[in-house]
């Protein structure tokens, strides 16, 4: 967080920076690290160089999940009080103007006199052909309400949680599904094709380190923190499990035994730099930039008989490799 210290500038305006909140134990570490931050700049210079915004997007679809995750919500705005904050559900993804799903073959039902809800939210993704394919559009999804938010509240950027462990798991996993072009991105602090900055300040910690922290912190954060369940019961051969589930196993392993295997993937990501292009197109899903000719499996070469290339009256919306996997199949 050097880049938001005081400097004895003459700017009273500071930057405002939006801080996704999961309940888990990394975006809670950051949070409890940058509101003591904050408290120590305004010690000191009685001013801060940013202010947080700090947002929930619920994912859980069901509605008694979602009353407790809106009481724990709660609890994090008691313990700090500082901060903006703001919850959303994943279902509002289906009215955002950057989507067309009837461009991209999905019907989203609509229901007079009301906006989209988790029943429709619940059909588009049922109708993803398997789960690995599910959670990839609902993390899709997550990514473009945040940027949204971030847009519409004047956020500079926005703070991603994400440890070393889980930029290492992202940069496999995403690589994984074809949209593997996106790492520059997902695991690189800097300016992103949205409009809005990527940064990720716990990206030299390990999960591990990060979990311990959570729980020595003055408070603890273990009554606010949910923490997942060990990974390594996992069955590849479960049709519930996702690339991202198998991802997180290897790397739970590979983390206790030999972290620097961890760092070396992320590191190595890292060096990655996107190719000038300035003939590119938006991905109808997930947003990012396409190189004009590269759009869909076609475009990659996935499949190389042009024959069964959908023809161009068709109405089919752009989209990368990766979402274009994910929607068809």
């Amino acid at each position: 967080m050097e880049t938001y210290r005081v400097r004895g500038s003459t700017t009273k305006t500071s930057r405002k920076l939006l801080l996704p909140l999961s309940f888990g134990p990394s975006s809670a570490s950051l949070l409890h690290i940058l509101d003591y931050h904050i408290q120590t700049q305004y010690d000191r210079m009685n001013r801060a160089a940013y202010e947080l915004f700090v947002v929930h997007i619920d994912l859980l679809l069901d509605l008694v999940d979602r009353k407790e995750a809106s009481e724990r919500f709660e609890k994090y705005k008691s313990r700090f009080p500082r901060h903006a904050y703001s919850s959303h559900g994943l279902e509002d993804a289906l009215l955002l103007d950057g989507i067309d799903w009837k461009a991209l073959g999905i019907e989203v039902p609509i229901i007079a006199n009301r906006k989209p809800g988790i029943e429709e939210l619940q059909q588009v993704l049922g109708s993803m052909s398997s789960s690995t394919s599910r959670s990839d559009i609902a993390s899709t999804l997550l990514t473009r309400i945040l940027v949204d938010v971030a847009k519409r509240n004047d956020c500079d950027a926005i703070l991603f949680g994400d440890s070393t462990t889980r930029l290492a798991e992202r940069a496999l996993t995403e690589t994984a599904k074809g949209r593997g072009f996106s790492l520059t991105w997902q695991v690189c602090d800097g300016p992103s094709p949205y409009g809005v900055g990527f940064n990720y300040p716990l990206r030299d910690l390990l999960k591990k380190e990060i979990v311990i922290f959570s729980s020595i912190t003055t408070p603890p954060l273990t009554d606010l923190v949910i923490y997942q369940q060990s990974s390594s019961s996992l069955s590849a051969s479960s049709k519930s499990t996702t690339i991202d589930d198998l991802m997180a196993q290897y790397f739970e392993s590979v983390e206790e035994n030999y972290p620097s295997i961890v760092a070396n993937v992320v590191r190595t990501s890292s060096k990655l730099q996107p190719v000038p292009n300035d003939e590119t197109v938006a991905c109808g899903l997930c947003g990012l930039p396409i190189a004009d000719g590269t759009d869909g499996i076609y475009g990659w070469g996935g499949d190389q008989n042009s024959d069964k290339k959908p023809t161009e009256d068709a109405h089919y919306g752009v989209l990368c490799y990766g979402c274009s996997r994910s929607i068809n199949g």
